[in-house]
């Protein structure tokens, strides 16, 4: 009996110790920006989703070139099918496109693109924060971005917002990032919205995290929608999903049993961050995850060992 004990309790420790290592195989990469956006893309990563350490020193691993403005805010990164790291980004604070690049390694990137998707509206004032999903139905990406245009949602004009601003969800699609569908308006939930980053949660379910950007009276919070579809069909907004007011750029992934949504708090100069099992129960774990002093918001992915080993090179 006690040679089967020690014989159970043996296997058991090589069955943890396995589960570990299988855990450990998971390495997040997280993508983002200094200041204003002006030196470029920068990256950190984690092994366990709370901890993170810049990359080449916290210097920038893509100088933005595109645009009068040359910026690259809200960086957005996502590993398609192809093997490429694709990536959009806010140029400019008023420009009527956004920017484009793809990577196999992360450090050595095609020729920046400047893609004018809101050119067909002359008033619109903007184009911030794009972000890619790449939906395995219909084999094309889908990119969506936060664009003004004034006298377009009267119900939300007039002092509401930010001054001048009063955003909606735009979006496009592309098989190739040469040839792209019209841009349509993709949601509109009734108030200021900005900063949308979709998420699949199972076969036939999508959520979606948005910033409600009202400040008159004051939200600047975030709230949930859910779909069956990618690209279409998203609930209202929930209520807020956070206490906290004054946050921005949420950016989510699952570790373990937790979905885990990042978040910058912009006028407290550090990120943040909650979690929840069930996505209706949300737990602030802000002081639990550690980033780089002066990390600004961008997306959170994941990357093979050997990505992450390549990186650590530079």
């Amino acid at each position: 009996m006690k040679i089967r004990f020690f014989l159970g309790l043996f296997v058991g420790m090589l069955l943890g110790l396995g589960t570990t290592s299988m855990a450990q195989n998971d390495v997040y990469l997280f993508s983002s920006f200094r200041d204003n956006g002006q030196d470029g893309l920068h990256l950190a990563y984690s092994y366990d989703g709370y901890n993170w350490t810049a990359l080449k020193k916290d210097s920038s691993f893509l100088r933005p070139t595109v645009s009068k403005d040359k910026l690259m805010r809200d960086p957005c990164i996502l590993k398609g099918p192809d093997g490429y790291f694709h990536m959009v980004w806010t140029v400019s604070w008023n420009d009527l496109g956004i920017g484009y690049a793809r990577s196999k390694d992360l450090v050595h990137w095609s020729e920046q693109q400047f893609i004018p998707v809101m050119s067909h509206e002359p008033t619109a004032l903007n184009c911030w924060a794009p972000e890619i999903n790449y939906d395995a139905k219909t084999k094309e990406y889908l990119i969506y971005w936060a664009t003004t245009i004034p006298d377009r949602f009267a119900s939300t004009e007039g002092g509401k917002g930010d001054g001048k601003y009063n955003h909606r969800m735009y979006s496009t699609t592309t098989k190739d990032f040469k040839t792209f569908t019209p841009t349509r308006l993709f949601y509109d939930p009734g108030f200021n919205v900005i900063d949308v980053s979709i998420f699949q949660v199972s076969k036939k379910k999508y959520a979606m995290i948005m910033k409600d950007e009202t400040k008159n009276p004051v939200k600047k919070n975030l709230k949930l929608a859910l779909s069956k579809h990618l690209n279409s069909g998203f609930s209202p907004a929930s209520e807020p999903i956070s206490k906290l007011d004054w946050i921005e750029g949420p950016t989510v992934t699952k570790i373990g049993e937790d979905w885990v949504v990042y978040f910058d708090q912009y006028t407290r100069h550090k990120m943040g961050a909650l979690k929840s099992k069930d996505l209706k129960n949300w737990v602030d774990i802000s002081e639990e995850v550690h980033f780089p002093k002066g990390t600004r918001h961008g997306t959170v992915f994941k990357a093979s060992k050997a990505d992450v080993e390549f990186l650590l090179k530079q």
